[in-house]
């Protein structure tokens, strides 16, 4: 079904219950109760829109925030526990911690599909710019974030490449803030077990801090499970002028991986559901960051801010999902600097900047087995890629009147690659071998040149409620694998970067009780770059997105709340890509649902106790770009609650899936069959948490 999206924001905006809707899935400014009165909202300072520090109400686009104290009540074992929680955002969980990412999009897969997505860590990207990694948000600390920000829709000007349908951003705690001891351990289902801790040291100028986790999961499915270690250690140092955060953050990640079973509706098959086709897969990761965010204020209007950083990770995988199960080994390592200027001139405020990312990947397909003459044993691929991004930036705000503000930014982005083949040029089976599967290019240099922009500005209907809009481009540059890592004989590859054209309206505003956040999207991607039927990698694909998004709150008496967020999408193609042999110009694409967002109905009482009733909703999706075969979607029930037993000890209890549903995480079509991951059926974890330096008062 397709979806008029002017048709139905008419519809919306003219029904007259739309202020009864109370939802919400960002705390940013919903109302506080004390007393069961409500107080005005504090304003969280935001930086992922702006690169600058803004509160919500002054952005001219979206933004959603989790915080703190929402990551920690969901005490989450995957990622895709806080996000239901952003409109217009699923993460599609895998097995273990392994996830895909939608955010005004479909669930992106294929070499590239994660360039779609700037995932990073107080603003730098958890991977290098041509090196994306689907499931690279296990490289952040998540779970004890200050926040988690998502910005739907491109935002490439601020950020450059891959921010070409969403920004997610993992902030750090800022120890001067948050800096309290503790120690806190969870139980639950097969054998899960993990554990948290903090402490730190608050002086005059100096913070210190040191935080992390550890977890260990023995896997709902045969042969399965998780070992995962997160360290973060912070020092920070403020006086009038200077402010100096550094950083450094190490994950690890041994899983054993349990791929998907096969079968139409075979996650509703009991006999089947804990079944796993491949107990041989494994995934194994590491990453380690290091940086120092360096502010100075040159005076009351003008500030100067730099970043260096260094990056590291390697992993380890077999590609389950593949019949002849090839081992991928990559890696990277890197640094670079983001950098800006910041100046107050009267009605203006300018931004200028450079980033430059300079970094090493390395990659490695073995296989250990003889599949077929066509898929030999041996290595398939062995490559470097020395790449090299180079940006400069600049915005401009106005004041235009006490009501009316514009914006306007630009981005250029020179991107060079240098790879190096270490195995044979072309053909990757012995002599004589016609169509096969792997083709290796020769020696190159590749560079693209890339300029995006932004014409933004927002409104003040009232103190309290304001209009917004957004004109935005994005981009992003080939990735290395879509490059170098080529099929069937395919030597040479003359990509183009994906570009997308975005239109953004919305309206936000709050009351005493009641916050919401309505806009309306429209987004053309063109050079979209796939696999087509013959296993050339092309970017002559284009499609479109359209939809509406909301988030609202309301504050209900005694302590009560709601609040929910809501996505009603349309995704389809707009040419006929050779995804398929049919023509499937109109389609919608595989993986998007139209429909998609949650419900939070809660209670906050003494004592920081706290209940909550949540509703997930998944709608329904096609499977394959046929539109042929599809997955009905789900509704999931949570429980959630926490009280304090005395001053320093918080237990805590979830009920995950309590009306025990069958169901899919991710539903899929390949090779011509159905295939799943399972959702986990009813769950219970426990959780005690102990405060050494609690205050009372």
């Amino acid at each position: 079904m397709k979806i008029n999206a002017i048709t139905f924001s008419l519809l919306l905006t003219s029904m007259p219950t739309l202020a009864q809707i109370p939802v919400t899935s960002v705390d940013v400014n919903t109302p506080r109760v004390e007393n069961n009165k409500a107080l005005q909202p504090i304003e969280q300072i935001t930086v992922t829109a702006t690169r600058s520090k803004n509160s919500l109400n002054t952005l001219d686009s979206n933004l959603s925030v989790v915080t703190a104290d929402d990551i920690a009540f969901i005490n989450q074992q995957h990622i895709n526990q806080a996000i239901v929680r952003v409109p217009g955002g699923w993460i599609s969980r895998g097995n273990g911690q392994e996830h895909l990412t939608a955010i005004r999009s479909p669930v992106l897969t294929g070499a590239g599909g994660c360039g779609a997505f700037y995932i990073a860590q107080d603003g730098i990207s958890l991977r290098a710019p041509g090196f994306c990694n689907a499931n690279q948000l296990f490289d952040a600390n998540t779970e004890q974030a200050a926040r988690i920000e998502v910005l739907r829709g491109p935002s490439s000007t601020l950020y450059g490449s891959n921010a070409v349908h969403g920004v997610i951003n993992v902030i750090t705690p800022n120890p001067f803030e948050q800096s309290n001891a503790y120690v806190g351990a969870t139980l639950g289902p097969n054998d899960y077990l993990s554990g948290q801790f903090s402490a730190g040291k608050t002086g005059q100028q100096h913070a210190f801090m040191v935080y992390g986790n550890l977890s260990h999961d023995g896997g709902y499915k045969d042969d399965s499970g998780f070992e995962q270690q997160k360290l973060n250690v912070i020092h920070q140092f403020q006086d009038a002028q200077f402010n100096i955060k550094s950083v450094f953050s190490v994950t690890n990640l041994n899983q054993e991986t349990a791929g998907f079973i096969n079968g139409e509706n075979a996650y509703q098959n009991k006999s089947v559901k804990r079944n796993n086709p491949n107990p041989e897969a494994f995934r194994d990761n590491k990453s380690v960051k290091a940086y120092s965010e360096i502010s100075y204020n040159i005076d009351d209007t003008s500030n100067v801010s730099i970043t260096p950083y260094l990056r590291y990770t390697d992993m380890a995988f077999l590609q389950h999902f593949l019949p002849w199960k090839s081992l991928e080994e990559n890696s990277q390592k890197g640094l670079g600097i983001k950098s800006q200027y910041e100046k107050e001139y009267q009605s203006l405020t300018w931004l200028i900047g450079l980033d430059v990312d300079l970094t090493q990947g390395e990659l490695i397909e073995s296989q250990a087995d003889d599949f077929s003459p066509t898929i030999p044993q041996g290595e398939h691929y062995n490559y470097d890629v020395n790449a090299q991004v180079y940006s400069p930036f600049a915005k401009v705000n106005w004041t235009v009147s006490d009501q009316l503000f514009l914006s306007a930014g630009l981005r250029y982005e020179h991107t060079k690659y240098d790879y190096d083949n270490k195995l044979s040029n072309g053909s990757a089976c012995e002599a004589g071998i016609s169509n096969c599967r792997f083709t290796r290019p020769s020696d190159q240099n590749t560079k693209f040149d890339e300029v995006s922009y932004q014409f933004g500005g927002h409104y003040f209907l009232s103190e309290q409620h304001t209009t917004y809009a957004q004109y935005s481009t994005g981009y992003r540059a080939p990735q290395a694998t879509e490059l170098f890592r080529l099929q069937a004989g395919q030597s040479v590859t003359d990509l183009k970067p994906e570009q997308v054209d975005s239109i953004e309206l919305g309206v936000r505003g709050q009351t005493q009780r009641f916050f919401y956040d309505v806009s309306a999207f429209t987004m053309n991607k063109k050079h979209f770059i796939f696999q087509d039927t013959n296993r050339q990698i092309i970017s002559n694909g284009e499609t479109s997105h359209n939809g509406i998004e909301f988030a609202l709150g309301y504050q209900l008496p005694k302590g009560f709340y709601l609040k929910a967020n809501g996505t009603l999408a349309n995704h389809s193609y707009e040419s006929s890509l050779t995804l398929s042999r049919e023509n499937i110009n109109g389609n919608e694409i595989d993986t998007a649902p139209q429909h998609m967002g949650s419900v939070q109905l809660g209670w906050q009482g003494a004592q920081e106790s706290k209940v909550e009733l949540e509703w997930a909703h998944l709608g329904n999706y096609y499977l394959n770009p046929e539109n042929t075969a599809q997955y009905k979607g789900h509704n999931l029930l949570n429980l959630r609650a926490s009280t304090k037993i005395n001053n320093r000890l918080t237990i805590s209890a979830r009920v995950l899936n309590i009306a025990n549903e069958d169901y899919a995480e991710r539903a899929d079509f390949g090779f011509g069959s159905y295939r799943y991951f399972v959702g986990e059926p009813r769950s219970v974890f426990v959780s005690l948490t102990y405060e050494f330096n609690h205050k009372s008062g």
